[in-house]
């Protein structure tokens, strides 16, 4: 039984192991990367600034965020 339990727990560390990788590099691009490369200040987000109003929606950042996304949840799946 204490074979089925260490086996059951394997793929559950390993899973919180990888996605505690991910958002670290993610972490570390996001600093870097935010003096590099504008996201969030893309032509298309949309801003709307008044006197004591800022509208702020970043509609291109998220497009290219969703692809970036897909295309590596996919090349994870194909190299699984």
């Amino acid at each position: 039984m204490n074979l089925r339990r260490e086996r059951m727990m394997n793929p559950i560390s390993k899973t919180l192991i990888v996605m505690g990788v991910i958002l670290i590099a993610a972490g570390v691009l996001w600093q870097i990367g935010g003096k590099v490369f504008p996201f969030g200040k893309l032509p298309g987000d949309i801003v709307v600034e008044k006197e004591r109003f800022r509208f702020y929606f970043p509609i291109v950042s998220c497009i290219i965020l969703s692809i970036a996304l897909s295309l590596l949840l996919a090349l994870l799946r194909f190299f699984k």
